[in-house]
């Protein structure tokens, strides 16, 4: 028998129990939905009627058509590879996942600019965040890319760890990343993988817009009237073909590496991914060269 004393002690207990049962339920049916819901969003490739397609000098490559999953060719497609600022794609993801304030803006450092002569923003530079995209996704900025990162997580290497996460919920298991900007030949995935990174980042509208531009003109904040124009570095651009989404990348060790989703005048659309050509024009003109193969085997 319960001592009247010890009663309301119990009645605490029990109230506790069901309030922090009742807490636990729901924070794990909240979980089990966006688990459901990203897996909802997980897209599947149907390899049931891949046709040999022409010869192409590369190491790895992809099409699918868009609409409906099908590819069309495959070359190597699970092949592990560096995938230099194809990168970038995820990054821009990442940081856009964050909701942070794309007017604010921020300062090129030192660290920054580290091992990235070639960018365009000196030490010092102050763009808008959302000029820093641009600069990232059209011109392959790795300054940019670092002082996004930056801002969105801390440091390059905490900014990772959350890419990798990203890339995890999406269901990717050969992809991996080291740094947000594509210079580490560690950051690795594969042209099959590589191509639903492409259908992820097209869902995201600033992504979308970026990357489909030929030009844009960003403005140094804190130098007058200093604007530099960015110019799309993926030449499917300027072809007969409309870029909806895209992104091209380069180091040593991953060759010239470039995807797109790209659609004709009727309107279809394909997703193409080439990977490990040995020429920078070379990559365009292979992808031109399956792009028309592929529309060919859906009109």
């Amino acid at each position: 028998m319960i001592e009247r004393k010890t009663l309301p002690k119990v009645l605490l207990f029990l109230a506790a129990f069901v309030f922090f049962s009742a807490n636990t339920i729901y924070m794990l049916e909240a979980d089990t939905a966006y688990l459901r819901q990203a897996f909802n969003k997980t897209c599947h490739f149907d390899f049931d009627h891949v046709e040999k397609g022409p010869y192409l000098n590369l190491k790895s490559a992809m099409l699918v058509n868009y609409d409906n999953g099908e590819v069309l060719y495959a070359n190597n497609v699970d092949q592990v590879r560096p995938v230099a600022s194809l990168t970038k794609l995820v990054t821009a993801m990442v940081i856009l996942d964050k909701n942070i304030d794309m007017n604010q803006t921020e300062k090129i450092t030192r660290e920054d600019a580290r091992r990235s002569s070639r960018s365009r923003l000196r030490v010092g530079y102050e763009l808008t965040r959302y000029d820093l995209l641009h600069a990232m996704l059209m011109n392959s900025d790795n300054r940019a890319a670092r002082a996004l990162a930056r801002v969105a997580s801390g440091s390059s290497a905490r900014f990772a760890v959350e890419m990798n996460r990203k890339i995890k919920k999406l269901g990717l298991r050969n992809t991996v990343f080291f740094e947000p900007s594509g210079l580490d030949s560690r950051n690795v995935s594969t042209a099959h993988e590589i191509a639903k990174i492409l259908h992820y980042a097209h869902d995201y509208d600033l992504i979308r817009e970026i990357t489909s531009k030929k030009t844009y003109y960003v403005k140094v904040q804190n130098r007058k009237n200093v604007r530099l124009q960015m110019a799309n570095t993926n030449l499917l651009i300027h072809s007969r073909y409309k870029v909806l989404s895209g992104k091209t990348g380069y180091i040593r060790a991953a060759d010239y590496c470039l995807t797109s989703l790209v659609s004709n005048k009727a309107g279809e659309r394909l997703t193409l991914v080439v990977l490990g050509a040995p020429g920078d024009r070379l990559r365009f003109r292979e992808a031109r060269k399956l792009i028309d193969w592929g529309f060919a085997r859906i009109l």
